[in-house]
């Protein structure tokens, strides 16, 4: 897989013990996925930590949101710095703190451990997806916006439903998934070694430190026509990964563990191979339709779950998820080509830091409503403000696309 010709790899990069292109976009999308499989891991572990210390579904969420909040910290600070100090080294400081995350996960004794665990797991993830997302970039445009799509959609499915089965099947869960992912990471850290550089060093790296969201002039009327279906589609997301499973159990009436990372499963997969599909489509046209699909996808969702039709809500969901990787998809192709080389990582820093803030703020306000009011009023509630939010979205977005229609017309 040749380098992009606009964006030349340096001479250094084509060294004969680094690797070539292609396998250093494939290592980059597994390193990905197992960033993302590591963050969705605890989901179903959390009804085993509150039965085990007694804490209540607020709580559940602020664990769960405090991963969010590092991580926007992370891309704030951090995001731009493999721009100064190229991909590889940054990428390997990510690996290094998610495995010291996934220590504590595997020590955790009390909610305190989890707070810790989430917080450094956040720094490691906000660290690594902006750099690995512009990494891919730069070594394949096409294909490495394709990866960045798919691979969190199938890192989340993994985490979720691998760790719930090893929830229900195997021995000691709370241990054995941190073990696997410790062994996974220490791996993926002596493979990133021989990843080749794909930016070279400028100076600025302490100027660059400075909190801020860099969006580049250029992209930015593009990224605030997006905001309103890019916050509801990771407003689900957040919710989902919080509160689904034990959701799941309630609507279904199945208490096996497995249920809940099967329905975390079939939004994110669903989400995954809407991305494959909708890949070469006009990106403002597969934006519009995903937020179609989404909120009809939320409707039956809810009716699902208002008369505890597990066939219904899980369908509902899988439909949700072909609309959230629609719309993610196309959010990203409309966006992205907006970036220099240079300015790649800082945007998609900016991109995750406001997608992150619609991930944990909705989901910890979910936490508090289900405390006053229960967990199903408040999921009924929710899902139908994200349906409005996204048909808001679409009527805000038809004099864009109609934009689009008349430029390629002409």
């Amino acid at each position: 897989m040749p380098p992009l010709a606009n964006d030349p790899l340096p001479a250094r990069a084509l060294g004969a013990k680094r690797m070539n292109a292609a396998q250093a976009l494939w290592l980059h999308g597994i390193v990905l996925v197992s960033f993302l499989a590591a963050s969705s891991a605890p989901s179903p572990l959390y009804a085993i930590y509150r039965e085990a210390w007694g804490f209540s579904a607020l709580t559940l969420t602020l664990v769960f949101s405090s991963y969010a909040f590092a991580l926007l910290a992370a891309l704030l600070v951090l995001g731009g710095l493999s721009d100064h100090r190229g991909r590889r080294e940054v990428v390997l400081l990510s690996i290094g703190l998610e495995f010291a995350s996934i220590v504590l996960f595997w020590r955790a004794d009390s909610v305190a451990w989890l707070l810790a665990a989430r917080v450094l797991q956040g720094l490691a993830t906000g660290i690594a997806t902006s750099t690995v997302s512009a990494a891919m970039l730069d070594l394949n445009r096409e294909r490495g916006s394709l990866i960045n799509g798919i691979a969190p959609m199938i890192g989340m499915a993994l985490g979720a439903l691998g760790t719930s089965a090893l929830v229900q099947f195997a021995p000691a869960p709370t241990k054995l998934v941190f073990e696997l992912l410790l062994l996974a990471f220490a791996l993926q850290a002596v493979a990133a070694f021989y990843l080749p550089e794909t930016v070279e060093r400028r100076p600025g790296v302490w100027q660059s430190l400075k909190p801020k969201l860099s969006i580049p002039v250029q992209a930015r009327s593009t990224l605030w026509q997006l905001l309103p279906v890019n916050t509801a589609l990771w407003a689900l997301g957040g919710f989902y990964l919080s509160l689904g499973p034990t959701l799941a159990k309630l609507i279904t009436g199945n208490d096996a563990p497995v249920i809940g990372g099967a329905l975390i499963a079939v939004l994110v997969l669903s989400a995954a191979v809407s991305i494959y599909t909708v890949r070469a489509r006009p990106p403002r046209a597969t934006l519009a339709a995903g937020a179609a699909f989404f909120a009809v996808g939320l409707v039956i969702t809810l009716a699902g779950m208002h008369w505890h039709v597990t066939p219904l809500f899980f369908a509902g969901t899988a439909l949700a998820g072909v609309g959230f990787g629609a719309s993610f998809n196309g959010a990203m192709r409309s966006l992205m080509p907006l970036a220099t080389a240079l300015e790649r990582a800082g945007l998609m820093a900016s991109f995750f830091v406001l997608s992150y803030l619609a991930f944990s703020l909705p989901a910890i306000a979910a936490g508090l409503c289900v405390g006053i009011f229960g967990l199903k009023p408040t999921a009924m509630g929710y899902g139908s403000l994200l349906v409005a939010m996204a048909l808001v979205a679409l009527v805000a977005m038809k004099p864009w696309r109609s934009g689009q229609v008349r430029s390629t017309a002409a």
